[in-house]
């Protein structure tokens, strides 16, 4: 059967994305926009909402309390379990780009989750990606976030809000008393994604509109970090068996794991040529 991604009128193969390089590596986010069309984003959304129902039978929960404030906040994980348009979205030529932008050729697929702001949803608290997995200091980029933006994301309805230059701090001490008033909202249109480098500290927002908002968040790290899953235990044989080889070492599936991954092994001969 052809990927969702195989079949997507807006590929972008051609999208010219040095600006957004640019805005990532100095501001710690960009936003790519018109990656779905209006008709695949409404795909996407319908098929993350029969997860959602997927899941709750699997007994997966679908809010955390430590999380989330109310019942209105919708999570679902392990997406790319539950229905193989998420497999596809994950491994998008134009995310993909974005994140070997950053972090290189070599990298894991940590985590790929849905959180949905529906009305009267409340914030989580104020964290960064990289603090989650790595105590600080925080001085290289090792993780970031492909944000799919299902529906428009606006601060009304619950936009992910972040606080500009947050991407220099290096320690947990330099995050001052007043930041909840420094937060500003990430604006997109659907189809957008927003990439987010993991340094960044950020919460999402309360949602005070009528209608839901919708990301999906692609959680992509260097590949010596270890996975906020598993996805041996995670994904069923079938799904496995189904991966090219390049997903399943982007998974970490592979039997050498962390093996040489934050060293280039050479022989001695090629690392000190003629003796030196």
């Amino acid at each position: 059967m052809p990927s969702f991604v195989a079949n997507l009128k807006s590929n972008q193969s051609s999208l010219d994305t040095t600006a957004a390089r640019t805005h990532l590596r100095e501001e710690g986010w960009c936003v790519v926009p018109d990656i779905l069309t209006s008709e695949e984003t409404a795909q996407v959304l319908e098929r993350l909402w029969k997860a959602k129902e997927a899941s709750e039978k699997q007994g997966d929960p679908t809010r955390l309390d430590f999380l989330d404030p109310n019942a209105s906040n919708v999570r679902v994980f392990y997406l790319m379990q539950l229905d193989e348009i998420f497999l596809d979205l994950i491994q998008h030529p134009m995310a993909i780009e974005m994140v070997k932008s950053v972090l290189g050729d070599d990298f894991l697929i940590s985590n790929f989750t849905a959180n949905i702001a529906r009305p009267g949803s409340k914030s989580m608290g104020l964290h960064s990606d990289m603090a989650l997995v790595v105590p600080d200091p925080w001085k290289e980029i090792w993780a970031l976030n492909v944000i799919w933006c299902l529906t428009d994301m606006y601060f009304e309805n619950g936009a992910t809000l972040y606080i500009p230059g947050s991407n220099k701090w290096e320690y947990q001490s330099q995050i001052p008393k007043d930041a909840r008033t420094l937060l500003k909202p990430f604006t997109a249109k659907a189809g957008s994604i927003v990439i987010m480098d993991g340094r960044v500290w950020h919460t999402s927002g309360e949602n005070i509109s009528k209608q839901d908002r919708a990301l999906l968040f692609g959680y992509y790290t260097a590949p010596f970090l270890r996975q906020q899953v598993n996805w041996t235990a995670k994904l069923d044989e079938a799904t496995r068996e189904s991966l090219s080889d390049e997903m399943k070492n982007w998974l970490g599936l592979g039997v050498n794991g962390n093996l040489g991954r934050a060293l280039d092994l050479k022989y001695l001969d090629d690392q000190f040529p003629n003796g030196v």
